[in-house]
């Protein structure tokens, strides 16, 4: 399952862990980031508040982190954690979805930011509170919406309206599940299915106990992206920081699933979601961002000892281009 936080285990979690968050990779993310220490940066799933509270440590008094995060949980933790930051005027919440990137920019009257951090998943304390229906590790209610104050469907709502059909094409583009077909006729026939539990004794019954928690992850995950539109929510706000980013600026995003990384590679590699290269009349690649890993950066041996969760985290860095220099 794709996780954006980590163990809870604050002497494990270093300066900017938290019980409710545990930043992943923080110290890339921030060296990564920053080009202005006196800019304007977006955390744009700011979670528990640990990425934004190392921006704030590394940023200059006049520095400024908006963070936008869909779960009112998230914020309300965020307000305890850096109330000294909001009240000086350097933190600015804001509770949305980061697909709406470019109107949240405009109301706070905001044209450019000098750098974009998306840290994408789902934190811990979605997964380890058992009414928001995340995990399959505890039962509670089949919900998994980011923003449970939101008119979405819930999980169960989506599993109770798909046809067959429908719920095997869920499982097997957001989850890659290559039994997708036997595991959506098994939930299709075992429904109404109302809680985590109920859906994971289905899935077990149709799987050996070794293939067990690996199917689970893949079918809760593709539930979660779908309920919650998170591909679709990732392409808008890629596009939108092509637009908002000044040159010079950086992306940092941290993905932690293939589907996630392999759309973040192949935008920062060429600038549109097709992966279609763009030449000029001598063949150059004309694209809005140059990447500056070459490969995914990945947590080490001891923060995923540390932290377990971070284990599948892949972290990349892209800088904004000027329009000069592909001219």
């Amino acid at each position: 399952m794709s996780e954006r936080s980590a163990h809870t285990d604050t002497g494990a979690a270093g300066p900017y862990g938290s019980p409710y968050h545990v930043p992943v990779l923080w110290k890339a993310v921030v060296e990564g980031l920053v080009t202005d220490p006196a800019g304007c940066y977006v955390d744009a799933t700011i979670g528990g508040g640990g990425h934004a509270a190392a921006l704030l440590d590394a940023l200059a008094p006049e520095g400024r982190v908006i963070g936008i995060d869909r779960d009112p949980e998230a914020l309300e933790a965020v307000r305890r954690r850096l109330s000294d930051a909001i009240e000086a005027g350097r933190l600015q919440l804001v509770q949305g979805n980061f697909a709406d990137l470019e109107a949240i920019l405009d109301r706070l009257g905001v044209a450019q930011i000098d750098g974009l951090l998306l840290d994408l998943g789902v934190s811990s304390h979605q997964l380890d509170e058992a009414l928001r229906g995340f995990s399959f590790q505890a039962e509670g209610p089949l919900d998994m919406r980011m923003d449970p104050t939101s008119p979405g469907p819930t999980a169960a709502q989506l599993l109770e309206r798909w046809s067959e059909y429908e719920l095997a094409e869920v499982l097997r583009r957001y989850g890659e599940e290559p039994r997708a077909r036997k595991l959506a006729r098994a939930i299709c026939r075992a429904r109404p299915i109302r809680t985590t539990a109920e859906l994971a004794e289905v899935v077990r019954r149709e799987v050996s106990p070794k293939e067990a928690t690996k199917t689970l992850a893949r079918v809760f995950q593709a539930l979660r992206i779908a309920v919650n539109d998170e591909l679709q929510a990732l392409e808008r706000a890629l596009e939108a920081a092509t637009r908002r980013v000044r040159p010079g600026g950086r992306l940092v995003v941290l993905s932690y699933h293939s589907l996630e990384d392999r759309r973040v590679k192949r935008f920062l590699r060429y600038g549109n979601l097709k992966g279609e290269p763009v030449r000029d009349f001598y063949g150059r690649l004309i694209a809005p961002w140059r990447p500056l890993t070459r490969r995914a950066i990945r947590p080490s041996d001891d923060e995923v000892a540390a932290n377990p969760r971070a284990r599948s985290a892949r972290l990349r860095i892209a800088e904004r281009v000027a329009e000069t220099e592909n001219a």
